[in-house]
């Protein structure tokens, strides 16, 4: 049993069930293969040379020192870029080497393949480059007014909403202005992969990645080579959470194997990690909430200003996120809201689970609080007296017409019971733990509650879709998909969607590749369950029709006679019964490409569209112990009630909102990648803090079922909800403690235990 979940094994069981992982084992025991453990015969080691600074114009390098050293077989610059000089997810504004300037530290300047790890580091340290070092633009507020630091301008996008009347005013107004720092994805298998040329002018690239063909579709033109040319295959992925949406070491890897005809391997270390991806984008946000004096939400007003580092990534539609979703999961009739993302100095901004509404959540709860204070009501009942349900509208104009069960996500969450009193809790379970620093008397604890809603899938007119390839052979189902499995569980889901069907027990799922099928977009947006589930359900479906015709063709009966029955066709008068397995002698395959419904560009002045495909719903409640003396926060629960549609795999969905809520925590009160002048100061795992098993409260997960009409089977994706709701929670739970404001996130110790000196200051 697993927070209540009963763990049956992995044959005969199909969704809805919690079963054990495919990879479950291997993982644990230490056997599974990630990218980093990559090896071919001649292989060479690949490193990158970065730039020290934030911001500076290349006069020169020297690579001749490099190419001197016994054992390096290849040091190349921008001159040696074969094909596109630039590259980007969204547009290519990033360059696979820098050239002229630097934009950001970190920046890649040269790459070397040598015969050994600390070959390729000697090196790229021996390579000379002369920098003039130019002002660095770091303050996105600054960098609307400065001149531009990129060809393309400062400016990445500005998103407007503006709903209903926009001089409403209520008769109740609560306003406040809050900051989120970098937080980092902090996945714990670093960026590494391995090129090997085909020896044709081709190049396989195994890598580990969340979307096989938008890499390729980047890749492939910066080496000048036919698409046919570079194929992509899924290596063992140790986490994401977004960063591994953008390339890393990609292009580099494989310019080094062409360039020595060589398998060329690469693996970022872990500092080299923090900045050789991208983060989650920090925040500055002011927002206005009008009420009536019953509480009822009048009018919102916010501007948000994202910072997306030196290149655009994924930065324009995290903007467009933060705008739809600044309301928060309310009925809100008027609206003026405009989310603003800028290039500056500091390393790239991209996905991070949440993707633009973590921010957003942080602020509109905070607000809630607020408005709540203001008319007398307690954090639940102002979010009941306003939360969404089906059939209302948002902020976009859109109706919300899948399930929308906010409130009861809410009760569910304020339903639990609260942890046992502090007077109850042991030493070593006070703030502080084993060091046992904590005074008893100056501990005071804090109850939060937050809610949040994001979409689902792509959207803005998006044409999402995705492939999935089912083939039956004997007793034996292969599943082919692109989608890349980053830990989240789909390898899981897959197969039991596919027992579910066709009722066999035996399914394969083929490598995730390039060169075997079309695309599986993007292991992102929480949509590979809603999407290549769907896709393999469908095509699932197909392959048991097909079996169906195969048994009518040979029986002479009609197909409308035979039923699919726990994996066995049979007929009414049961003259028929045949395993789905013996239903053909040559092999039964179909492919399909499946669509969501059609979304809307958001209109460039109002906002307003049908933008969005689905929504999932979240409310997250926590309980903190906090020393008022020290500033050290223990979270001692977290109570989370979360609409997943229809749980295919229990155990999964709770890991899932589990890691979720471990995300949130850490942005709460400890995550933040430190930064002067664009330079990161802690890029360590010594010194940039993560939640541990001693950080992590108990958390109380209810699972809110209302499936939602054409996801398979009913179900939502879920990956991402709780990290939305968890981190304000935390944040309101203190703020109940101790009385603060703190209008600033990770929230640090100094910002309570100096509370009162920095207020006389």
């Amino acid at each position: 049993m697993a927070d209540g979940v009963r763990v049956v094994d992995r044959p005969r069981t199909g969704i809805g069930v919690s079963t054990r992982r495919p990879d479950g084992g291997p993982k644990v025991r230490g056997e599974f293969a990630y990218s980093s453990d990559l090896h071919a015969d001649r292989m060479l080691w690949g490193r990158t040379l970065r730039s020290p600074h934030a911001h500076a114009r290349i006069l020169s390098i020297d690579i001749g020192p490099a190419l001197t050293i016994p054992g390096v077989s290849a040091v190349l610059t921008a001159d040696d870029v074969p094909g596109r000089p630039t590259y980007g997810l969204t547009v290519p504004d990033q360059p696979v080497l820098a050239r002229d300037i630097v934009r950001y530290e970190g920046e890649p300047v040269a790459i070397v393949a040598a015969d050994h790890p600390d070959t390729a580091r000697r090196a790229i340290a021996s390579i000379v480059v002369e920098y003039e070092v130019l002002e660095a633009i770091t303050d996105p507020q600054r960098a609307l007014q400065s001149p531009a630091i990129h060809p393309d301008g400062n400016l990445i996008r500005t998103v407007p909403i503006r709903r209903g009347d926009v001089d409403a005013v209520g008769s109740v107004v609560v306003e406040g202005t809050y900051e989120m720092g970098i937080q980092d994805q902090a996945f714990l298998g670093p960026e590494s992969g391995m090129a090997v040329p085909d020896g044709a002018g081709g190049v396989d690239l195994y890598v580990a990645t969340q979307g096989l063909h938008q890499d390729h579709a980047q890749v492939a033109p910066c080496l000048g080579l036919a698409p046919e040319q570079v194929r992509l295959h899924l290596a063992g992925t140790g986490g994401a959470f977004g960063a591994r949406e953008d390339l890393s070491m990609h292009v580099h890897a494989c310019m080094l194997a062409l360039h020595v005809n060589r398998p060329v391997k690469m693996s970022y270390l872990r500092d080299e990690s923090f900045v050789g991806h991208v983060r989650r984008h920090p925040a500055h946000m002011w927002f206005r909430h009008h009420a009536t004096p019953e509480g009822r939400l009048v009018k919102v007003e916010a501007q948000i200003l994202l910072d997306g580092g030196a290149y655009a990534s994924t930065s324009a539609y995290t903007a467009a996120n933060s705008a739809r979703f600044a309301c928060g999961p309310y009925r809100v009739p008027n609206a003026v809201i405009d989310a603003t993302c800028v290039r500056t100095n500091n390393a790239p901004s991209g996905a991070m689970r949440g993707f633009g509404v973590v921010q957003v959540c942080y602020a509109h709860e905070s607000q809630m609080d607020k408005l709540a204070a203001a008319v007398g009501l307690d954090p639940v009942e102002i979010r009941l007296r306003n939360v969404l349900a089906r059939g209302d509208e948002l902020v976009t104009g859109q109706t919300v017409d899948v399930p929308a069960p906010v409130r009861e996500c809410l009760e569910a969450a304020a339903s639990v019971p609260m942890p046992p009193p502090a007077s109850d809790v042991d030493d070593y379970g006070l703030p502080g733990g084993a060091g046992r620093t904590a005074d008893r008397a100056r501990i005071r604890r804090g109850v939060g509650y937050a809610v949040g809603f994001k979409n689902l899938a792509y959207a803005e007119g998006y044409d999402d879709d995705t492939r999935a390839r089912c083939r039956l052979d004997g007793g034996v189902a292969t599943i082919t998909c692109a989608a890349a499995e980053l830990g989240q569980g789909f390898v899981t889901v897959a197969e039991q969607i596919t027992r579910t069907v066709l009722g066999v027990d035996q399914v394969v799922l083929a490598p995730a590749s390039t060169a075997t099928i079309g695309s599986a977009g993007s292991s992102a947006s929480s949509r590979q369950t809603y999407m290549s589930g769907a896709a393999i359900a469908m095509a699932c479906r197909q392959v048991a029709e097909g079996a169906r015709r195969a048994v009518a063709h040979r029986h002479a009966v009609a197909v409308e006679a035979l039923e699919i029955d726990e994996g066995r066709i049979v007929s009414r008068d049961l003259s028929i019964d045949i395993p789905i397995g013996r239903a053909s002698e040559e092999p039964l395959e179909a492919e399909v490409n499946h669509h969501h419904r059609e979304t809307f560009p958001m209109d460039p002045v109002t906002g307003q569209g049908d933008t969005d495909v689905s929504w999932v719903f979240a409310a997250n409640r926590a309980v903190v112990d906090v020393d008022l003396d020290l500033g050290l926060v223990r979270v001692v629960q977290m109570a989370t009630g979360q609409d997943v549609g229809k749980a295919l795999n229990p155990l999964s969905v709770v890991g899932q909102i589990e890691g979720a809520v471990s995300q949130g925590l850490g942005l709460a009160v400890m995550e933040e990648v430190v930064t002067t002048d664009g330079i990161v100061r802690n890029p360590s795992f010594t010194d940039y803090l993560i939640p541990t098993t001693a950080d992590m409260p108990p958390v109380e997960i209810t699972l809110i079922e209302e499936p939602e009409d054409g996801a398979p089977f009913g179900a939502k994706g879920v990956g991402e909800t709780a990290c939305l709701s968890s981190t304000p929670a935390v944040v309101a739970a203190i703020r109940a403690a101790t009385g603060l404001e703190l209008s600033r996130v990770p929230v640090r110790p100094e910002d309570i235990a100096l509370a009162d000196v920095r207020r006389e200051g």
